[in-house]
């Protein structure tokens, strides 16, 4: 008889308890909207959202050209300053209809007759205007890059390699091409950052 009244007892304590957890379970899902809404950054500003490569614009514009249907190649710059040298990235819309591109290109030096990138991603100028630009069939948009040379840092420092040329993302696009330049010497440590990269404009 004892041990049926300690069971009576028992049973509302536990279906109490049961309860109680339950209203708390119930609770929870409440509490989820709040970690969501602190990563709305995933969806910023294209210019501010990283990219391939230290980039660039990540979220591609109305019209964007499709990288299959782009060429690049390097063009005259403005001069350089003492230690370096200013070259042009130009890029051409080869497609058949007419297309846009608008921001920062990544860029960065690669080798070994593979690709591999040597050094660090090219830094952003963004102090460069960075229009729409809007390539007809046949046109082409630029970047002024200006490259560091690398005999300016210790050779321990530097780790100095002959590049290839130039892996370039489009702005918008997690596609590159390959734009071929022998004449330049990477830094293949990643601690020096040689390049330096605008906004492409028309030209």
């Amino acid at each position: 008889m004892t041990r049926m009244r300690t069971l009576r007892v028992a049973g509302p304590a536990v279906v109490a308890l049961s309860l109680a957890l339950a209203m708390v379970g119930c609770g929870t899902p409440n509490s989820a909207p709040t970690t969501d809404s602190a990563s709305p950054s995933a969806s910023g500003s294209a210019s501010s959202s990283p990219r391939p490569t230290s980039t660039t614009t990540a979220v591609p514009i109305d019209g964007q050209c499709d990288t299959g249907d782009l060429s690049g190649t390097i063009g005259k710059g403005g001069g350089g300053a003492a230690g370096s040298v200013e070259v042009t990235i130009v890029l051409t819309n080869n497609g058949s209809k007419e297309c846009s591109l608008q921001g920062w290109p990544g860029v960065s030096l690669v080798g070994d007759g593979n690709g591999t990138q040597l050094g660090a991603a090219a830094e952003l100028d963004r102090s460069t205007p960075h229009p729409t630009v809007v390539l007809q069939p046949g046109g082409t948009a630029q970047a002024p890059l200006k490259i560091t040379q690398a005999l300016n840092y210790p050779e321990a420092d530097c780790k100095p390699k002959p590049a290839d040329g130039f892996r370039v993302y489009p702005p918008g696009s997690t596609e590159s091409l390959f734009v071929k330049d022998a004449g330049v010497t990477a830094c293949t440590s990643e601690s020096v950052s040689l390049l330096t990269v605008g906004a492409l404009v028309a030209g």
